[in-house]
């Protein structure tokens, strides 16, 4: 028995910390999407030569590695370039991500989470029994990216109006961890999210649910789940 859940965010609100937390607690396969990003695009990689084909060397560093700091910069201020870089990167990301599912699923792990930014955007969502998004203000997405790059206002708020709103992520979510207050009140969120991801891999076949039946999109039907005061979206 085992489970398969897709985990997505926004810019800085605290995706990472939560995947920590729950590798933490044991009974965890944490699949990153984001370290498969920086494989692939190494020299060599699957899509090193697709980036330098579309975007040229000055995306490159000295040693000939795609600079991650050039290339957003690049990206984020066009959203053609956002789009084009993403018809190279996807396809990738999501054949090994899936590679390492089903190794992680062969060697029987319980618990699978696909830590990814943007499931919803591409619709990959979809592909996930269970869908957790973590989420956090705007005032606080803000200072988290102002602190984290160095960035003034103007660039931040540039860089979240670039993504796709946490209103419209929360509509696709299963569960939602509420991570604008302190790193003790996240963790007792995770725990209980934890608890309750284990209670339902034990319902679910060794396939871990993945790939999940079509969900649809929201307008199509099915029934929204409602949100307590913890955060957590309960649906059937």
């Amino acid at each position: 028995m085992a489970l398969v859940v897709g985990l997505t965010g926004g810019i800085c609100t605290g995706k990472s910390t939560v995947s920590r937390m729950l590798e933490e607690l044991g009974a965890t396969i944490i699949i990153d999407s984001d370290a498969i990003a920086h494989e692939i695009q190494a020299p060599g990689g699957p899509v090193h030569a697709a980036i330098l084909c579309a975007f040229g060397r000055d995306v490159l560093d000295g040693a000939g590695r795609v600079d991650r700091g050039k290339l957003g910069a690049l990206v984020f201020a066009d959203p053609a370039r956002r789009a084009e870089l993403e018809a190279i990167m996807h396809p990738a990301i999501i054949a090994e991500s899936d590679r390492r599912v089903r190794q992680a699923l062969a060697a029987g792990a319980k618990l699978v989470v696909v830590d990814a930014a943007l499931l919803v955007e591409v619709g990959r969502h979809r592909r996930f029994p269970r869908l957790v998004l973590v989420a956090a203000s705007e005032a606080e997405q803000i200072r988290r990216l102002r602190s984290r790059n160095g960035l003034g206002e103007a660039e931040a708020r540039k860089r979240l109006a670039a993504q796709l709103p946490l209103a419209e992520k929360r509509q696709v979510a299963h569960d939602v961890i509420e991570n604008s207050g302190t790193l003790e009140e996240t963790a007792a969120q995770v725990r209980r999210l934890h608890a309750k991801l284990m209670a339902l891999a034990g319902a679910t076949g060794p396939d871990g649910g993945y790939p999940a039946p079509r969900r649809p999109p929201p307008g199509e039907g099915g029934r929204r789940g409602r949100r307590g005061r913890s955060g957590a979206v309960k649906r059937a």
